[in-house]
């Protein structure tokens, strides 16, 4: 048979290939032709077979459930398929005996592939938050995008979907259920006062994970390495590699990595960005810890620092976070945590500190929660978020990164002093907007484009 392997969050790169009862354990993103049996050498159902039916999942999806699930102890001892009409709904009935658990998910196999594989889905191509219960801005429009193209922009405001006012739509379905929906009708407030309608159809969204990176000058002569990134897709691996070669030759000691709406992606990215932050002061160190459930114990694995030619001399890192900010960022700021002075300015991060595995079936992937990760130090278990050291709001009406940033404004002046900066209390920031503090997850969840870039 031909089955795929993925895994995203946490799978650390010196796991060796070995087979347990479902799954074969590796580091690349997909891995074809593997062996994906139980125990009684039952493989997974294939497309265009009789093994694909209805039934036959449900079962593939119990069985995978019952053996790599993190918390299969709170399954039910026994289960009536017959009463979910999908693999789909079966999989959110056995969620529900974990609360923590918002992440596992069933989707399409080859819309997986995509998003991990080249960062691209089909959608809308923009992010969005509630600053109150009626006012849905947009945070951020991918280039070219469907979104980009009709004008949409940072800061906007969405009036209506459709002919309907925001407060209506979430006093019923919510917006998400129209955001599924293709061509959408949208009624925009631009910053500056004026309105426009524009009919939008979905289209392919191709994500650039490293929108920004430079090196700032300080009063003092040093410099800071600054790098915006959207999610851990191996596409951002090249400009990894050539941000950090300007980082290097500027002798910057000390940066600040953006992630205040990156909810996450694969470990393989994430491991190469601590390599390049961390490789020269902690090579071979332990960057992070991967904890599997107890049937699978044996394939628990330790990742370590490796040095690279772009390695910079790490001394402080500020991380830039949000209520979205989860999974694989945490992770990474986690992992740096024993090896760096490292501070987070912004909000509390969204506390996810488990990951998921990718087992191919039929035409699909489930992708259950599987493990979980701890740092050198085996601190981990943030399901509350990674506390923030100095309060920032996320100013739409100003470009990400930009100077005047309050977001940047504070990691400097934590960079450049040792203190935050003093936040001015006013009736307009005595309350965070919604989207800083821990969003809904329900409504990201199930597509990994949702999940990792909060994206429609």
């Amino acid at each position: 048979m031909v089955s795929t392997i993925a895994v995203q969050a946490a799978l650390p790169r010196s796991i060796p290939m070995q087979k347990s009862p479902f799954i074969l354990i590796v580091m690349s993103l997909f891995i074809s032709a593997c062996s994906l049996s139980d125990d009684n050498g039952n493989a997974a159902p294939q497309t265009g077979t009789a093994a694909c039916t209805v039934d036959a999942q449900k079962q593939f999806v119990l069985d995978t459930m019952n053996d790599v699930y993190f918390w299969n102890d709170l399954l039910p001892a026994s289960v009536d398929l017959g009463a979910y009409a999908t693999p789909e709904a079966l999989l959110d009935f056995l969620r529900s005996f974990q609360p923590l658990d918002n992440f596992s998910y069933i989707d399409s196999a080859a819309a997986d592939a995509q998003f991990f594989g080249a960062g691209q889905y089909e959608g809308y191509g923009f992010s969005s938050r509630f600053d109150a219960v009626d006012d849905l801005r947009f945070t951020r429009v991918f280039s070219s995008s469907p979104a980009f193209l009709a004008g949409f922009d940072r800061g906007q405001r969405i009036l209506m979907l459709n002919g309907r006012t925001i407060a209506d739509i979430q006093a019923n379905e919510g917006v998400g259920a129209l955001f599924t929906q293709t061509p959408l009708e949208f009624m925009v407030r631009r910053l500056d006062g004026s309105e426009y309608t524009a009919i939008v159809d979905q289209g392919l969204v191709t994500i650039d994970p490293v929108p920004q990176w430079r090196v700032i000058d300080r009063p003092d002569g040093s410099a800071v390495g600054y790098l915006e990134l959207a999610t851990f897709i191996s596409t951002a691996e090249p400009a990894f590699v050539t941000a950090f070669a300007a980082f290097m030759q500027a002798g910057v000691n000390d940066v600040i990595i953006d992630l205040r709406y990156n909810g996450g992606g694969l470990v393989s990215t994430t491991e190469l960005l601590g390599d390049f932050l961390g490789g020269a002061t902690a090579n071979n160190l332990t960057f992070s810890k991967t904890l599997f459930n107890a049937n699978n114990a044996a394939l628990n694995r330790t990742s370590f620092f490796q040095q690279l030619s772009a390695s910079i001399n790490l001394s402080r890192l500020v991380v830039i976070a949000t209520g979205g900010t989860a999974s694989a960022s945490e992770l990474i700021t986690n992992s740096m945590e024993p090896h760096a002075a490292v501070s987070i300015v912004g909000s509390n991060t969204f506390g996810k500190p488990v990951g998921q595995l990718g087992i191919e079936f039929c035409d699909k992937i489930i992708r259950p929660t599987a493990f979980e990760s701890v740092n050198a130090n085996d601190e981990g278990g943030y399901f509350d978020g990674l506390p923030a050291d100095c309060d920032a709001t996320d100013d739409l009406s100003i470009p990400v990164g930009a100077d005047t940033d309050p977001n940047m404004t504070a990691a400097l002046t934590l960079l450049d002093t040792g203190a935050c900066p003093a936040v001015t209390v006013t009736p307009a920031n005595l309350q965070k907007p919604l989207a800083e503090r821990k969003s809904p997850q329900a409504d990201r969840q199930g597509k990994p484009w949702r999940e990792f870039t909060n994206a429609w």
